[in-house]
């Protein structure tokens, strides 16, 4: 089976500076992978470069084509969605108005769509007039998931997504990132530092390491094993 996305020998920096220096990478369709690594391993880079907005040098695939050269627009054209660390709401628009920008790329009436992340995420429904600014940072990582959503993606990539927020509200993103994708089969690629809850929900998982792929494989077998627990896990 060919995988959904792949990656190969995937290499990225910024400036002069490489930070990722060469590794392969799937996600295959509806999977929940995961890319795990302390700060400064290239966790947020390996997204940028995805997305096409940073440099990047390597083969870049998506649904069988090439994306090694494609601008942002494209691959979001292709069916990649983003979730970007730090949230990235339109603080000054509303949250029905963030919901419509996220339907950019369609040309059909995204209001059923609007209506359907209202009813998964009832919060931002109560919230839909307010300002996205005037948000508290749990309903903001909401909206920034449901704003990618609004693009019907085929993939959806999560840059550290529990960043700054609560253990009570980062439990519930967990699981309604989980429910997506059992339930509408949307692939998901998650860099996330909070390993135990991002390790339950996925398939598979890559450990990065200074740009470096250390290790990799079925995020159950992974979670069983002692040393790999103790050095990248914590515990």
């Amino acid at each position: 089976m060919t995988p959904l996305l792949e990656l190969r020998d995937l290499r990225a920096g910024y400036g002069p500076v490489e930070v990722l220096h060469g590794f392969d990478l799937d996600v295959n369709e509806g999977e929940v992978v995961v890319v795990l690594g302390a700060n400064g391993a290239g966790k947020t880079t390996t997204i940028r470069a995805i997305s096409g907005t940073i440099a990047r040098r390597g083969e870049l695939s998506f649904a069988g084509k090439s994306i090694s050269h494609a601008s942002p627009d494209a691959i979001v054209h292709a069916g990649v969605a983003q979730v970007p660390q730090g949230r990235g709401t339109f603080m000054d628009l509303t949250v029905e108005d963030n919901l419509r920008v996220g339907a950019y790329v369609r040309h059909d009436d995204p209001q059923p769509d609007i209506d359907r992340w209202f009813e998964a995420f009832p919060r931002l429904r109560e919230r839909s007039t307010q300002k996205a600014g005037s948000l508290s940072g749990g309903e903001q990582q909401m909206l920034a998931i449901a704003r990618a959503l609004m693009s019907r993606p085929k993939l959806l990539l999560c840059d550290e997504p529990s960043l700054g927020l609560a253990p009570i509200i980062v439990q519930e993103m967990f699981r309604t990132l989980a429910r997506l994708n059992q339930e509408e089969g949307t692939s998901i690629l998650l860099v996330e530092q909070n390993a135990n809850l991002a390790m339950e929900i996925a398939h598979r998982a890559y450990l990065l390491e200074t740009g470096a792929i250390v290790a990799s494989g079925d995020a159950k077998e992974m979670l069983d094993n002692d040393a790999i627990r103790k050095a990248y896990l914590g515990y």
